[in-house]
Formats: structure tokens, sequence, C-alpha cells
């Protein structure tokens, strides 16, 4: 009461202002899930494989979850932006078979071939990102369509100039020595051996987190994975971040792309089928929602890890590798189960 006899309004506090514990901020973490999948799956072969928790096959289970993570990252980034891309397995051979036929047939230098197959990518990323904002139709189509024109053109373009399935080597070439160096060294500590693409998985992670944590840009790609029309109706250009995204992908497509040429020297056109499923339920195994608006980027790093860990780990002990899909789907449904869990206990505790 005031000194006029009139009641007070209970003063309302903004929930942006509240302390939350540890704990609560520790349960509305979206990799949360995912961390306890890595520990599990951890423990599991530990017990399993005599060989797991040897120092050499510590560089063995990175290298393996690197080359998955490299694009999971920016596959995460655009689930959460509401959106899939079914071409990105198919974009990295692409990108890898223009860089060597490229190179091979045009020029002396492979560095040539190498940022020709990067403006190149990421046109292919820019029309994805085009043809969904102009023609509104799912993503799923558009990178659908985007996948079987790839598919037809790496096998036909290679038919058509190497004569088969596969490219010309190209290791005699000059630059090859230094274009390996940059996508496909390894550096050997004690009895690990450590490749540079998992330097390049932990620089694109940290990247991703930064853009989607630290900057107006990750705002914009939560709004628009979350609800699209009325982020533009606040001023959020979905346009623009539909295709940045894209064109995220692209780029890690490239990178994947190059390690996958300078690590063997020729590439096989039917490769990379299949590998877009990978990406994806790494992000979503890491924690990514199919629906959009939530998830992150070191999920989709932990995801990777679980894949990288099952792959080696059924090698360790001496399974057949016929099951690894079993693996991966029982896998995938109790990543998805636990978050669905996590986040239950998250909102209860608010």
């Amino acid at each position: 009461m005031t000194a006029t006899g009139q009641p007070v309004a209970p003063e309302k506090t903004d929930e942006r202002l509240l302390r939350t514990s540890p704990l609560r901020r520790l349960l509305g973490r979206p990799e949360l899930g995912s961390v306890v999948g890595a520990v599990a799956v951890f423990l599991f072969f530990a017990v399993v494989a005599d060989n797991f928790l040897q120092m050499s096959s510590f560089g063995t289970v990175l290298y393996a979850a690197s080359t998955i993570g490299i694009m999971a990252a920016p596959v995460a980034l655009l689930m959460i932006g509401g959106e899939f891309d079914l071409s990105a397995g198919v974009m990295v051979t692409s990108s890898a078979l223009i860089s060597s036929m490229f190179s091979y047939q045009m020029t002396a230098n492979v560095w040539v071939g190498v940022f020709v197959s990067l403006l190149v990518t990421l046109c292919f990323g820019a029309f994805n990102g085009f043809m969904l904002t102009r023609t509104k139709l799912p993503s799923f189509i558009i990178t659908l369509g985007t996948f079987l024109m790839l598919t037809g053109l790496n096998l036909g373009f290679t038919k058509l100039i190497s004569g088969t399935v596969s490219t010309k080597a190209i290791g005699d070439m000059e630059g090859f020595d230094s274009a390996r160096k940059v996508f496909a060294s390894h550096l050997t500590i004690g009895d690990i051996e450590l490749k540079v693409t998992i330097l390049w998985w932990v620089v694109i992670v940290a990247v991703a987190t930064w853009i989607l944590l630290r900057t107006r840009f990750g705002n914009w790609i939560f709004a628009v994975g979350g609800e699209a029309d009325a982020a533009r109706a606040v001023g959020v250009p979905v346009i623009r971040t539909k295709v940045g995204l894209y064109l995220g992908v692209a780029f890690a497509a490239w990178v994947s792309g190059q390690h996958l040429l300078f690590s063997y020297d020729v590439v096989q056109s039917g490769e990379g089928v299949g590998n877009e499923l990978t990406y994806i339920i790494a992000a979503v195994i890491g924690g990514c929602l199919i629906t959009g608006g939530y998830g992150s980027a070191i999920g989709s790093a932990v995801g990777a890890i679980i894949f990288g860990m099952t792959s080696k780990g059924i090698v360790y002990a001496e399974w057949n590798p016929d099951w690894f899909k079993f693996f991966l789907g029982a896998m995938l449904l109790l990543a998805t189960l636990l978050n669905a869990w996590v986040r239950k206990r998250a909102e209860a505790t608010k």
C-alpha cells in the first residue's frame, strides 16, 4: 500500500537479468546429450577393444572424426537455420575433381586448379541458396536436384576428359607438394600421428561457434531457423542469411575435397555419395534439431568424435564392420531420445 492507500503492482523482473545456476546452464546446452553419449561410447570400446586406449589409436580416431567434423560444423549451422543440404557429400568429390582435372588439362601449377575449384564450389553453394530463396521450394528438393546433377557431372566429365572413372595422377606437377602440406600433411608426436585435417576441423568449429554465439549473423541463424516469417518481420535478412549458410557448407566441401585429392593423388568420380547423411547424423547426434532453431557447432564436433570412435572401435575390437551401420542407427536414436530428455529437464527447471 502507498501513502494514499493505492495498491502497488509487483515489479516485473526481466527474465534476461535472472541469475541461473551452473547446473541449469549446463542442462540448457544442446550438446550435453552428445557429450554423455561420447563418454558412454568411449567407455564401451575401452572395455571391449584392447588397442582402443593405445596412444597410436588416439590420432587415428581423431583423424576419422575430423574428416566428418569439417563438414558437420557448417551443416549444423545450416540445420539450425532450418535447412538441409543433400548435395554436401557429392560436392566434396566435385571440388576434388575440378582441382585435379583443371590442373592437369589447363595449367602447370596445381594451385591454380585449387583456387578455380574454390570459386566453382562456392558457386554451387550460392546456387543452392538462391534457388531455395527464390523458388520457395523445400531445401530437400533443391539440394536433392543438385545432388543428382553433381553426381552426373562428376561421372560424365571424368569419363569425357580422362576416359575412365578416375582422374589422372598430378603428383609430379608443380605446387603439388606445397598443396599436400596444406591439405594432407601430418605431424608425428611420439606414437601419435596427427593429420592436418584435425587442425582444419578445430579452426572451422571455433569459427562456427564464434559466429553462432558472438555475432549478429549468429542471432539471424537462430531467428530464421525458429520462424523465418517472424524473423523477416523484425528486419532479419533471411535471404542473405540462408545464402551465407550454404556458402559455408560449400567452403567446407572445398577443404574436404582438397584433402581427398592431395591424400591420394587421384580421385574416383563416384565417391561421396551417402556422406551427406553422415554429416547430418553427426549434427543431429550433437544436439541439432531437424526442425531448426536449436543446436551448436561444438555439438557437431562431439557427434563427429562419436562417429570416429565407433568406426575405429569396431576395427580395434576385431568385429565385422558390417555392423557399423547398426551401431550408427542405434546411436542416432539414443542420442535423439537423450537430447529430448535433457531439453525437457532443462525446461522443467526454469
